[in-house]
């Protein structure tokens, strides 16, 4: 399981000193809690006896000790690749003909998202699978987030990182593979196959960008589809226009003053967990809390990975760069290389194929009827296999 082939690059553990540790439960003992409206639950916000549970748990019961060892079963390395620190890891599978695998998380996930799937990804035999079906997998932090950041120059917008994350790929000798994504990394990730078709052999995505209705549909629009597919326009303009109304603030702040939202959330550990659990709440296949759809540890040992980093405003900037550069608001542009599409029905948005089809080749669209925006964490099994049966149709004779 070790990685070579690469200039630069080098193993790393993640070995956060004690004193770390120490200031974050100091500073969790030391909360000040804001007042709240009775009655509200989740409309204003995360309720607070929620948070207070949840602040209680993360201080006296939860280990990140255990997390970290269990992180540090992953071969993980470094590499400087345009100027940025990139922490990945790299799995390799026991399969020798095995298909390289890029998987990118997105915000605010990290490559804690992929710990259910990466055993029956790499090792598929010891999971009751097909071995033919083995994936190495290269799991890299997004530049800026985690263990990649913070990043120390402006400019770090999707494509910049999915030209990062090519050239990753071809340190690691990988020179024919698959893209995999959601959030941010599904975005990265269609980069990376739109720009190198010679060398992604497919991309597949739990969230298609820009293939949600962005309008109200017309009577001429709505008439040239099927009522299936009519229906499901409309479906797709009411979350969009719900979407607008009531979520995107996060969004907003991010993409115009990450700079002054990251005092708090690096100053305050509460805020910075309040501010990733609410999104857990929302884009998630939950009723009440969060846990009804992701574990308890796995979201906090996430949330760790942003507060022990300090890493919520260098995160936040992919949003801004995005939004001031100038491709911004331009049409997307068509990519021709093979891509699939896992639609997970809790997730923020209702992707429609007459809209996809006009900028994706898409080749497999299967749509589930449960799970939401963090599909690793939620629907391991129906993203494993989906991811399974893509690449089936894309298989040729590995050279990484």
């Amino acid at each position: 399981m070790t990685t070579m082939a690469g200039e630069n690059i080098h193993p790393f553990r993640i070995d956060i000193p004690q004193a770390d540790l120490d200031d974050l439960h100091a500073r969790l003992d030391r909360t000040r809690w804001p007042d709240e409206l009775p009655g509200v639950g989740w409309a204003y916000g995360i309720p607070r006896d929620y948070l207070e549970e949840l602040v209680r748990y993360w201080r006296h019961e939860y280990d990140w000790r255990a997390a970290e060892a269990e992180l540090n079963r992953w071969p993980q390395f470094t590499t400087t690749i345009d100027g940025a620190n990139i922490h990945f890891a790299h799995i390799r599978s026991p399969e020798p003909d095995a298909t390289p695998l890029i998987m990118t998380h997105g915000w605010p996930g990290s490559i804690v998202e992929f710990a259910k799937v990466v055993g029956p990804l790499t090792a598929p035999r010891a999971h009751g699978g097909d071995p033919s079906d083995a994936f190495h997998l290269v799991l890299p932090s997004i530049p800026g987030f985690g263990l990649s950041g913070p990043t120390r120059s402006a400019g770090w917008e999707f494509r910049r990182v999915a030209g990062a994350f090519t050239e990753l790929m071809e340190r690691l000798g990988h020179h024919r593979y698959g893209v995999q994504g959601g959030d941010w990394g599904a975005v990265i990730s269609r980069e990376m196959g739109r720009t190198r078709p010679d060398r992604v052999i497919g991309v597949h995505l739990n969230l298609l960008p820009n293939s949600a209705a962005t309008h109200e549909p017309g009577a001429d629009e709505l008439d040239a589809l099927s009522p299936e597919e009519r229906e499901r326009t409309l479906a797709s303009w009411r979350r969009m226009r719900e979407w607008t109304r009531e979520r995107q603030g996060y969004a907003d702040i991010q993409s115009t003053r990450p700079q002054t939202l990251a005092y708090g959330l690096t100053d305050s550990p509460v805020g910075q967990l309040a501010w990733i659990a609410e999104k857990f709440k929302e884009w998630t296949d939950s009723r009440d809390r969060p846990e009804d759809a992701v574990g308890r540890d796995q979201m906090l040992t996430n949330v760790m990975l942003y507060w022990l980093t300090g890493t919520a405003g260098s995160s936040a900037r992919i949003y801004y760069e995005r939004a001031h550069a100038d491709y911004w608001g331009a049409p997307p542009e068509p990519s021709a290389t093979p891509t699939a599409l896992a639609d997970f029905p809790r997730d923020n948005f209702i992707p429609l194929r007459h809209i996809a089809d006009r900028t994706n080749n898409i080749v497999q669209w299967t749509q589930y009827d449960r799970g939401g925006h963090f599909a690793a964490m939620e629907q391991p099994d129906l993203l494993v296999e989906d991811i399974r049966r893509f690449f089936r149709k894309m298989r040729e004779p590995a050279s990484g």
